[in-house]
């Protein structure tokens, strides 16, 4: 099974939008600052996109001084709602998100959908990954599926997300193309990366499924082994970890992250925002960024964004629905 969300319309050209907000006398700070509103806890994707994202736009100079904010609550629904009701206060405020913000709505988690806010831009691409403790018995994907056939109930995949949520429907997804039934896979959820990480070190779960980007961070501090990743080849970020595809399990995705504004946005407000984002993608300190944490470079903007979107309701809900989660 193959999930690739269309990378062609990811990798849009940047509109050419002017200037807007304050500049500096050289022409190359857009913005004075930036407030990242995060939906989830610290330790998960959208933290460390949030907060790789601010750190090379204002070490290239492109925003003066960045600003974050942890909002967990709703499977993300709380962070959506407290930007829509304030909308007029907000904005100065970018929240992340990704491939959840479809994948709840159709669900119903919450009532809001990305048709309620301002569409900034999609920046990144992330893989997932399974991992499993660095001391755990389990070295690849064939011990995890042998563990889960010896004992399904005992063999617990958590994620930072909600069930049904982007965690554990790349769980699914994995086990279904390794012959497993996806519906009898025992996924616990925890709010966002850190506390599922406690959870497997703790061996509450037996492995977990997140972010390649959290994966890598992860296994480079010695606490975790990467036994999958959903790329269709290996990825330089971590070399050394297998591919599903690799282990016989023909399973590829790729999750995107971006930017939304709260609703009734001014339009040079998100001009500026917008063109901060595509200069970015030219600077040494974004690609530093970038290939620390093993992203993908996926830009597109405004009324791609959009489009894009549409299409991931529909790919998404047709997989939910064979998945048995709609």
């Amino acid at each position: 099974m193959t999930l690739k969300f269309g990378r062609r319309a990811f990798i849009a050209a940047a509109a050419a939008i002017g200037l807007a907000g304050p500049v500096t006398a050289g022409g190359h700070q857009v913005l004075d600052s930036v407030h990242f509103l995060i939906p989830g806890g610290a330790g998960g994707g959208w933290d460390g996109t949030a907060r790789g994202t601010g750190e090379a736009l204002t070490a290239a100079g492109l925003v003066g001084s960045a600003s974050y904010e942890n909002m967990s609550g709703g499977g993300g629904g709380k962070a959506i709602g407290y930007l829509i009701e304030n909308a007029d206060s907000q904005h100065g405020t970018l929240m992340v998100n990704s491939t959840p913000i479809v994948i709840r709505s159709l669900t119903g988690v919450f009532p809001h959908n990305f048709r309620d806010l301002t569409l900034v831009a999609g920046t990144i691409g992330d893989y997932a990954a399974m991992v499993v403790g660095a001391d755990s018995d389990i070295n690849n994907m064939a011990d995890l599926v042998a563990a889960y056939d010896a004992d399904p109930s005992g063999t617990a995949i958590g994620g930072g997300s909600v069930p049904g949520g982007m965690d554990h429907l790349v769980a699914a997804m994995v086990m279904e193309a390794a012959g497993k039934d996806a519906l009898n896979v025992k996924y616990i959820p925890y709010d966002a990366g850190g506390k599922a990480m406690a959870a497997l070190l703790s061996g509450e779960i037996k492995a977990l499924s997140t972010g390649f980007s959290e994966a890598v961070a992860l296994a480079q501090a010695g606490e975790v082994k990467i036994i999958g990743v959903t790329s269709d080849e290996r990825v330089a970020a971590m070399d050394s970890a297998m591919t599903m595809k690799e282990q016989g399990i023909d399973t590829s995705f790729v999750n995107w992250r971006g930017f939304f504004a709260a609703p009734g946005l001014p339009a040079d407000k998100l001009a500026a925002y917008q063109d901060a984002i595509a200069k970015m993608y030219d600077t040494p300190e974004w690609e530093a960024v970038r290939a620390r944490n093993g992203w993908v470079n996926i830009h597109n903007s405004g009324d791609d964004f959009n489009t894009f979107l549409e299409s991931q309701e529909k790919v998404i809900g047709d997989l939910m629905k064979k998945l048995g989660f709609l």
